[in-house]
């Protein structure tokens, strides 16, 4: 799943007369339905929203997706034939499939550091494309323990919009908003230039067109810039807490980029609603934002009001366990918003808790190269969310994950009209910023079809893999074993606040170890039988051969202090991230020693499993 969002300094531009262009396209023709939508992108923010029109669109271009792919192909490598990349591997101009696939080898970021390294350092040669970037987008290294610098021009952002308003259009058909605001979450780090003089950035905010879409799709931040843009993460928190608040019957929706920053965000009011009451009461900001920016900016919206802090009073003091606290406070809010699959998907049972009944609404699928899908159902429970492929937006492959693990040579990939119900694929992205037949290292599950393009379901990332010897144990499988054994500590009344992993290779023998961070004291028995369950639900059969020989010792489970994961987080700030990047990285290894030290450091409890 994503790392980053995305950033550029292009306008969106007014087009004249995009519903007569729609009007003109009669039989099916992708050529014409590609530039249909690149109108629509262009409007932006310009006209009033029209979801029928979009879902019309977005119709349209499912119904061929193998014809609009091959044209989306083509125009990248038209647009790109003079990219020095594309001519030292023998393409010269050619734009059909064949050839591509021919003479395109498939990389990784790894085989395109050096050209991206030209263009960071001020090499303004074609070297990955026609045109030369507009910016980098940056990715938050807390998995890989190393930020990358990744591509991005104008049309990128144009797939933004699409997207955006696309999935929008689905979103407002089932749950309807108004004009009202949106709490949102939202962190944004101050652009950097490269050695090369480009602009480098973590964050879509800094788009001047970007108020514009959110304008246009009705999610309008309840807070002013200077909280977005606060130089202190803590502060800006709590401000946006403060401003949902002041803008109580005004929000109709939640949102962050990831679920963890919501539960992060509602974990935080548990500890200082009071603070914000007396606020709220007497018009006086707290002392604990020192921003002077963001001060300025809160003293404008602040102003005595001894009804509202009452209000807010009476119904924190009737909640139970803070159950329902989001619509008790936001008697509006349709909806939670944020992606909640993946690494974000063991918060999902905290945010419920905060939810009550509002829908919680999975939002799309993209990598830090770019989007992938649209969540065009959003009535589905985000454990059940799956993902339309955009076939108009970047040219998509996907290598075969039942072949490859049955050994021998890599499977072909296989295109996107040639996926199958039920398979899992690795996907092959080449879009429009310079990236060809570039890994993602995302495993997908074709869960269905919308008209003629898929539907995909996120599995994992390929690159987190626990293995000693024969095993291979994915994230998805740490995830499982976790859900699992933390069952065993419901009659606690004790929850798995987070957790991670790691591969102790320091003695003869190496074993797993999971690290939890717990919200209370359980039972020192309960514990053991946790480790144990842990241990028995890494059921690949790998795993299972190797513990019975002794190739792999017994799992050890280590109990982290309270705060732990948050020094992480605090961490990961500090070198340069936004918390809207942020994801807690499920492994933790020698490509990431500060991380790892941080959780050997605050060790509390360790078990060893006796499962076997």
């Amino acid at each position: 799943m994503p790392d980053i969002e995305l950033w550029t300094s292009k306008k969106v531009l007014k087009v004249e007369g995009g519903e007569e262009i729609l009007k003109k396209n009669e039989g099916f023709d992708s050529e014409n339905v590609i530039k249909n939508v690149e109108v629509l992108n262009k409007n932006a923010g310009n006209e009033e929203f029209d979801p029928d029109k979009y879902i019309k669109e977005f119709e349209e271009l499912s119904r061929n997706a193998g014809k609009i792919q091959e044209e989306t192909l083509r125009k990248v490598l038209e647009e790109n034939a003079s990219a020095e990349y594309l001519l030292e591997v023998g393409l010269n101009g050619r734009a059909d499939e064949e050839s591509f696939k021919q003479r395109v080898p498939v990389v990784t970021h790894k085989d395109l550091e050096p050209y991206i390294q030209m263009i960071i350092k001020g090499e303004t040669s074609p070297i990955l494309t026609g045109k030369p970037f507009t910016s980098f987008s940056v990715s938050s290294g807390t998995t890989q323990g190393k930020r990358k610098f990744v591509p991005f021009n104008d049309q990128l952002f144009d797939n933004t919009i699409q997207l955006f308003r696309t999935t929008f259009a689905y979103r407002n058909r089932e749950f309807p908003i108004k004009n009202g605001k949106a709490l949102m979450f939202l962190y944004s780090s101050k652009p950097f230039l490269t050695e090369g003089g480009l602009p480098a950035a973590t964050n879509v905010c800094h788009h001047r067109g970007y108020k514009d879409l959110l304008k246009n799709i009705r999610s309008q931040s309840c807070s002013p810039d200077e909280v977005i843009f606060g130089s202190v993460f803590n502060e800006s928190l709590y401000c946006h807490l403060l401003c949902g608040l002041l803008s109580y019957n005004e929000v109709e929706s939640i949102y962050s980029t990831f679920a963890h920053s919501i539960v992060q965000a509602f974990e935080t009011f548990e500890q200082v609603w009071e603070d914000l009451c007396s606020d709220i009461r007497f018009g006086i900001l707290n002392e604990r934002v020192t921003d002077p920016n963001t001060r300025a900016a809160m003293s404008k919206l602040l102003k005595p009001n001894p009804e509202l802090a009452d209000m807010v009073t009476r119904k924190c003091l009737g909640l139970s366990e803070w159950y329902g606290l989001i619509p008790e406070l936001f008697p509006n809010v349709k909806y939670v918003y944020g992606i909640m699959t993946g690494t974000m998907e063991p918060y999902i049972k905290q945010l419920r808790r905060y939810a009550g009944g509002l829908p919680l609404v999975c939002a799309d699928y993209a990598a830090s190269e770019g989007w992938i899908g649209a969540n065009i159902n959003p009535r589905s429970p985000p454990e059940d969310a799956t993902f339309v492929v955009i076939p108009n937006i970047a040219y998509y492959e996907f290598i075969p994950l039942k072949e490859a693990m049955n050994g021998g040579a890599e499977p072909k990939p296989v295109g996107l009209a040639d996926v199958k119900l039920g398979e899992e694929y690795e996907i092959i992205l080449t879009n429009f910023a310079g990236l060809y037949r570039y890994r993602l290292g995302d495993t997908v599950k074709v869960a269905g079809f919308h008209n003629s393009t898929p539907e995909l379901k996120y599995v994992c990332r390929q690159n987190l893999m626990l293995c000693i010897n024969i095993d291979k144990n994915t994230e998805k499988d740490l995830q499982v074993a976790v859900e699992e054994a933390s069952k065993l500590l419901v009659a606690e009344k004790v929850d798995v606040i987070d957790f991670t992993s790691h591969v102790d290779l320091t003695k003869e023998v190496g074993h797993y170890v999971i690290f939890w961070e717990l919200s209370g004291e359980p039972d020192e028995n309960v514990l053991k039988e946790c480790c144990n369950c842990l241990d028995l639900s890494f059921v690949d059969i790998g795993y299972v051969i190797s513990r019975k020989a002794g190739m792999i010792g017994p799992l050890e489970l280590r109990i982290v202090r309270k705060g732990t994961f948050n020094k992480i987080l605090v961490h990961c700030l500090n070198m340069g991230n936004t918390p809207n990047q942020f994801k807690t990285p499920r492994y933790v290894g020698s490509n990431n020693k500060p991380l790892f030290q941080i959780v050997c450091d605050n060790v509390a409890k360790s078990y060893f499993s006796t499962a076997y």
